[in-house]
């Protein structure tokens, strides 16, 4: 009789210790992938600070060498214009003065490299900037939207899902876009 009722400690030993394993299996199983959730969506807030650092710096790149071009085309066509409307030719060659120092002032500014006439070039590349964010924004998503669908599974497959009850694991809310990300948003040079 002693031989039984120490075999069924034992058994009961066995069977508490199976199960505290499992628990702490499954616990540390469940806390790594909720770490890597959580990891997953800071990886998305980075790429979307790098959106908000990066986006308003080639804006104004872009109207700076807009304003700068504008305005020797402004002075050029001005020269023109004074050019053609001339009568005498005093007023001719005023106006020819002042199509000299336009020109000049481009040529000078063309030779220096410094600010390049380049405001379609610049245009370019936010553009390319512009669209090279969005897409890493779009991979950082879907892999948060992964990792958590991944995390989600685990919960509620049996018998994962009872211990993750006892242990307090819950789902995580899956990436949703705001009501506002419907609309196209607006890029302005003014």
């Amino acid at each position: 009789m002693k031989r039984r009722g120490s075999g069924l400690i034992v058994g009961i030993v066995v069977i508490v210790l199976a199960i505290g394993a499992y628990l702490i299996t499954t616990y540390n199983s469940l806390a790594s992938a909720e770490n890597d959730v959580d990891a997953k969506w800071s990886q998305v807030e980075n790429v979307m600070q790098r959106r908000a650092d990066l986006i308003p710096n080639l804006v104004n790149s872009v109207k700076g060498s807009m304003k700068h071009e504008e305005k020797i085309v402004k002075e050029i066509t001005d020269a023109r214009k004074a050019y053609n409307g001339a009568k005498t030719p005093a007023e001719k060659n005023a106006a020819n003065d002042q199509i000299d120092q336009s020109l000049g002032t481009m040529v000078n500014v063309i030779q220096e490299n410094y600010p390049t006439l380049a405001s379609n070039e610049n245009v370019k590349t936010l553009m390319v900037q512009l669209e090279g964010t969005e897409n890493r924004i779009s991979v950082e998503r879907k892999n948060y939207i992964e990792q958590v669908n991944d995390y989600n599974q685990s919960l509620v497959r049996f018998p994962k899902n009872m211990a993750a009850k006892v242990l307090g694991f819950d789902k995580k809310a899956n990436f949703k876009a705001d009501e506002k990300a419907k609309e196209v948003p607006d890029v302005s040079f003014e």
